[in-house]
């Protein structure tokens, strides 16, 4: 999955339809404004196990949601409107930011991002590739 927006070139996403809204892995977060328009600038850990990899993403910020996790913690996250494409699909989706350090997934795909445009086989997983390596090789830019 990519984001191209946000220059995210490859993720690793879950398809979580329990899951109201899409949410990101985010942090250093800081809200700023561009001519009158509201942005967000953040960082995101894009793979799993690598903290030297850093991508610094700026995005629109929609605003802030009050958000309940799969735990029943309830948090105040910014929301960004961005493209999504998935395949050779691209489509828009309201993503909630949050730190997923812990997490297996640097992504959730929600079911909001997702009605009407797909179904979902819970029998298949990795339909759109596996591999993020040819994404982020040895000549990515790593910070610390």
């Amino acid at each position: 999955m990519t984001l191209p927006e946000l220059n995210i070139p490859a993720i690793k996403a879950k398809i979580d339809t329990g899951a109201r809204t899409s949410v990101l892995h985010a942090f250093d977060m800081e809200v700023f404004e561009v001519e009158g328009e509201q942005k967000i600038r953040f960082r995101v850990h894009p793979v799993r196990g690598k903290k030297k990899l850093v991508l610094e993403c700026v995005g629109d910020l929609k605003g802030q949601r009050m958000v309940t996790d799969s735990g029943g913690h309830r948090e105040l996250r910014y929301v960004i409107h961005t493209p999504i494409k998935l395949g050779h699909i691209q489509w828009h989706i309201d993503i909630t930011l949050t730190g997923r350090d812990t997490m297996r997934f640097r992504m959730l795909l929600g079911r909001t991002a997702l009605r009407g445009r797909f179904l979902i086989d819970p029998a298949q997983s990795y339909m759109a590739g596996r591999s993020l390596a040819k994404y982020y090789s040895k000549n990515q830019p790593e910070r610390g």
